[in-house]
């Protein structure tokens, strides 16, 4: 049996692609990979040149008419002029010509046909004189035979095809394009080809495809094959065979934390060189690489966010460096921080954040740090690091963050702070079909934490549904009481929702009402503190003159309906209080116990702002209507008001 794998020595991603390049340049690797190959010069844009390039030929070829209209001799016309015009003969001192054809011999100026006035019998006159050289491309203007068109190195462009050509170069000297095979591992992994419905404790396999689609924008061919049990004879079966093959990279997908079945360090230091085993990067810290045969071989961390992480902290830079290319560089922004970020120190860390334009400044929200939620990716429009150093960022601290979109996206990003509802899925997707699009970057972090951050100014708009006791009211209480006069807001309703308990299909505890909950000590699932649901929840309790204690799994929690009715169709629980339209989705059964009233808090500064024009528009159209009743729960009575 092998040995679990500590990490002993944590370099820095900086300290790591240092280690890996000095090991690749002591044997002459870099040159023994990558190989000099001819390219067809029409296909060779996006590649590196391995040699200088000269021209053979000079463009123009000859001298040529850059305008329509008349070649001259400009002599011939020194004496034009608007009270004395001159008449040129057609053919003999004066030649109709098109922009591009060689000039007359003899000729060394073209006048403008908008500047000719054409007589009979084929003489011209103008009343302007021509000056020599006059709209005509001299031989060799753009390239001259044998000049350099471009060094070593040299990153080829779009135009750069065009030079290629126009200076006679049909083929050039490119450095071959890096291959990757790609080795999905594990035993709980199923194979994404055969459309799989996975069992309990099983994966669907995605990384392979992330770091091929990764590889491919960095102009790499990838390859992935099928994944490869936990087990070191296939292991090192598949690491061989594809040190054998036509690449220069191999990638194994998990197997490189300390886990008792991580067997990718024992069997790379069975097979060649182990360089680094562990980075100081959350996530990302699994990262293994070691040189066998010659060849590079990375050890990708099993967690999606931490694959991601190593590829783009660790694997790009050093496949740039390999294929002589600058390694990308994201585009970074300041952000307000909207709320404060704890780290551990000793280990850098990445967060990724929602953001949005919103006032005067861009607006950074954290979204969560699992390393096996890959949505924290998809959802976020920047990344911030936290240095090694730091505790974590205070609230309103300016952070430098690396944006995945452009700029122009943020401008057109609405920022929605608050309690999780299902129609936000409605509306997002709403907003990106219109013909001005707009992205919803929804943050969920309950009722009363949009009222935060409406107080902060960190959102355009805030959802909740928060239930005054004392007049069965929804919302209004809570604003007057946590928003101060100068930040006034209005409330849009998007819809009346139906809350209850949400149990598995056919209720199997035969759960009726929140009492039910107590007396068969069903295992519970809650959501967050300040969330609107936990708070009808509370009233509830206190309304059966029940405590919290009573309720087996209270301080359990979750951030959505969704995650809530997932807790429970897993059975992870066997209740938990949400939304109709959440039961539905999965195909649960819902104990209805109140119908509430789901309002977006809008501060009356963006009223007017074209995102919240486009949300009130839709909140107004029958056919949003439609879409949100079809989730089941849900009125549109007072949606739009």
């Amino acid at each position: 049996m092998m040995k679990r794998n500590i990490y002993l020595n944590l370099l820095s991603p900086a300290e790591a692609i240092t280690r890996i390049r000095t090991a690749l340049e002591e044997n002459n690797l870099r040159e023994k990979l990558v190989q000099s190959i001819l390219c067809p010069s029409h296909m060779a844009c996006g590649k590196v040149l391995s040699e200088a390039v000269y021209a053979r030929y000079s463009s123009p070829t000859v001298h040529s008419a850059a305008m329509d209209g008349y070649a001259v001799r400009a002599a011939d016309t020194f004496a034009a002029h608007t009270n004395h015009p001159l008449t040129l003969i057609e053919n003999e001192n004066c030649f109709p010509i098109n922009t591009g054809h060689p000039m007359p011999e003899d000729t060394n100026a073209v006048i403008m046909i908008e500047q000719i006035q054409i007589l009979e019998d084929g003489h011209i006159r103008i009343e302007a004189p021509a000056f020599p050289w006059q709209h005509v491309r001299r031989i060799g203007e753009d390239i001259v035979a044998t000049e350099l068109l471009f060094p070593r190195n040299h990153f080829l462009r779009p135009a750069d095809i065009g030079a290629l050509l126009s200076g006679g170069i049909w083929e050039v000297p490119v450095w071959e394009n890096l291959r990757l095979r790609i080795i999905p591992t594990g035993d709980e992994i199923v194979d994404f080809t055969l459309h799989p419905s996975p069992d309990k404790g099983q994966v669907v396999e995605s990384n392979s495809q992330v770091l091929l689609a990764m590889a491919m924008q960095l102009g790499c061919y990838a390859e992935r094959i099928a994944p490869v049990r936990d087990d070191p004879e296939s292991l090192r079966a598949a690491l061989r065979q594809s040190l054998t093959a036509n690449t220069q990279v191999t990638l194994f997908c998990a197997g490189s934390s300390a886990g008792s079945k991580d067997y990718t360090r024992a069997i790379l230091e069975e097979e060649g060189e182990v360089l680094i085993h562990g980075i100081s990067l959350m996530p990302g810290k699994p990262s293994l690489a070691a040189i066998c045969q010659g060849k590079l071989v990375i050890g990708v961390p099993g967690y999606p966010v931490s694959s991601i992480a190593c590829f783009e902290h660790l694997l790009s830079p050093i496949l740039s460096w390999l294929a002589h290319k600058d390694e990308p560089q994201a585009q970074e922004i300041d952000v307000y921080l909207a709320r404060s970020i704890t780290s551990r120190p000793g280990m850098e860390e990445l967060v990724r954040l929602n953001v949005g334009h919103v006032a005067d400044r861009y607006v950074g929200i954290p979204l969560g740090r699992g390393a096996g939620n890959i949505t924290t990716v998809t959802r976020a429009q920047a990344v911030t690091r936290i240095p090694a150093e730091d505790e974590g960022i205070r609230e309103g601290s300016i952070i430098k963050a690396s944006l995945s979109v452009t700029p122009q996206r943020l401008q057109r990003t609405l920022v929605c702070v608050g309690s999780h509802d299902n129609t936000l899925d409605i509306l997002a997707d709403a907003l990106m079909g219109l013909k001005q699009p707009f992205s919803l970057a929804s943050t969920h972090v309950g009722s009363m934490g949009g009222i935060s951050a409406l107080k902060s100014g960190v959102c355009h708009m805030a959802g909740m549904h928060l239930l005054c006791e004392e007049d069965g009211d929804f919302n209004f209480a809570f604003l007057q009481k946590f928003l101060p006069p100068e930040c006034p807001v209005t409330l849009v309703n998007l819809a009346i929702r139906h809350q209850g308990i949400i149990v598995p299909k056919g209720n199997p505890m035969n759960i009726a009402s929140i009492k039910d909950i107590a007396q068969k000590k069903a295992q519970f699932i809650n959501r967050q503190r300040g969330a609107g649901t936990r708070i009808l929840f509370d009233w509830h309790l206190r309304q059966n003159n029940l405590q919290q204690e009573d309720i087996a799994g209270y301080d359990k929690e979750e951030t959505t309906h969704m995650a809530v009715a997932v807790n429970v169709l897993t059975h992870a629980a066997d209740c938990g209080m949400g939304i109709y339209a959440a039961a539905k989705a999965l195909h649960l059964d819902f104990v209805p116990l109140a119908r509430e009233r789901y309002d977006l808090a809008i501060p009356d500064t963006f009223l007017n702002d074209s995102r919240i024009l486009a949300v009130r528009e839709l909140l107004e159209s029958p056919a949003f209507h439609e879409r949100i009743i079809a989730l089941g729960g849900y009125e549109t009575s007072l949606t739009g008001q």
